[in-house]
């Protein structure tokens, strides 16, 4: 086992720290503030290959890993976690179209969406069907050549802003193998939202609530075969995994960063923080576990570039972990700040924010034990 990064992995690193430094971060509090999405600066993310990660250099990807996204997904959450987890759902919604759609539908949307010319939402949640995905009520009647959509999706990134929705919607029987995914265009007939939900974090990116009222898209439109969109939406759902956990720690790497700089700076019964060794090993124990996430969320990553089979159960491990990792590290580090912590002219109770909804997105964290326990029970 190597655990060093190749050259190529590192200027990736390097590349995607220095745009969250320049871009990111000096915004992240403003845009958090004003709940501004910045979609000029996720086109000039576009621009770095970091819109089309892992999809296919023939429609404008980078071809890149999922250990490679990673990467990417961690450096530019250190400088601001909710831009950087919109740009992961964009970047699974366009793998759903790349690895599964004809080569029409590929070549229709994905020069656009690897630019961000066109942005991209993935939906698959609806108001009475969360943890239990597979019992959605959206429905895709077939008319002809086109599908006529009905119904309702839930909490979707993107919702109201975004060019393009890939859609799980009920084409056949109940159940998991009845879901079929479909591509639906911003400004169809029909296609409306919810008003913006007022959220406790990820305000620099919008989210509402996606309504169907008989909107109809073409057949090829369809990703794949009919009854084939679960699977494909499950399979998103691995890297999706992956992708959360990476912003959890380059969200909570950030405040570690923060809380260690702060107990070199700040003194207390005449003596600096960093003197404390009740604090010492509060940040030994917290450098400890984000370090165990970092490694279980890398080794997660190569076992679905390699199609372990198993790679499903390391990316429900992995995000689980990474996930109640990184938002303990963030909701400790603001703990080391004392009131000031609590104050939004210091960044922490944003990332904290920011941090919490990952224990409940791409799954929660107690359907991933469901996943864990699952898999190991059929082995």
């Amino acid at each position: 086992m190597d655990f060093t990064l190749s050259d190529d992995q590192r200027a990736i690193q390097e590349a995607a720290s220095a745009f969250a430094e320049a871009e990111l971060a000096p915004n992240s509090a403003r845009w958090d503030e004003d709940k501004h999405f910045p979609t000029d600066v996720l086109r000039k993310a576009a621009e770095l290959g970091f819109a089309g990660i892992y999809i296919g250099e023939d429609v404008g990807g980078s071809a890149l890993t999922r250990l490679d996204a990673s990467i990417v997904f961690e450096a530019l959450s250190y400088g601001d976690v909710s831009v950087a987890a919109y740009l992961t759902i964009h970047n699974m919604a366009s793998w759903m179209i790349d690895r599964f759609g004809s080569q029409e539908l590929r070549r229709k949307y994905l020069p656009r969406l690897t630019t961000m010319e066109l942005i991209a939402s993935y939906c698959l949640t609806e108001p009475g069907s969360g943890s239990d995905a597979a019992a959605l009520r959206t429905t895709a009647t077939l008319d002809g050549d086109h599908y006529v959509l009905n119904g309702s999706k839930a909490f979707i990134s993107g919702g109201g802003v975004s060019d393009l929705y890939v859609v799980m919607a009920r084409t056949g029987e109940p159940g998991a193998k009845g879901v079929s995914a479909i591509v639906v265009e911003n400004g169809t007939p029909g296609l409306s939202f919810g008003a913006q939900e007022k959220k406790m974090g990820w305000n620099a990116q919008p989210t509402a609530q996606v309504n169907f009222d008989n909107v109809r898209v073409r057949v090829e439109n369809r990703i794949g075969g009919e009854g084939e969109g679960f699977r494909f939406a499950m399979m998103g759902l691995d890297g999706g995994r992956l992708n959360i956990a990476s912003c959890s720690l380059g969200g909570a790497a950030f405040a570690l960063d923060t809380a260690q700089a702060y107990m070199t700076e700040r003194k207390q019964f005449g003596k600096q923080l960093a003197d404390f060794q009740a604090l010492q090993f509060k940040i030994a124990d917290m450098a400890t576990e984000l370090e165990a996430a970092r490694l279980m969320v890398r080794r997660a990553a190569n076992a679905l570039d390699n199609r372990d089979p198993q790679a499903t159960k390391y990316c429900a491990m992995a995000k689980r972990f990474a996930t109640d990792a990184g938002f303990d590290v963030a909701n400790q580090a603001l703990q080391l700040h004392g009131g000031y912590g609590y104050l939004k002219d210091y960044p922490l109770e944003r990332v904290v924010r920011d941090l919490r909804v990952h224990q409940i997105l791409e799954g929660t964290n107690e359907i991933m034990r469901v996943i864990i326990a699952r898999e190991m029970f059929r082995q």
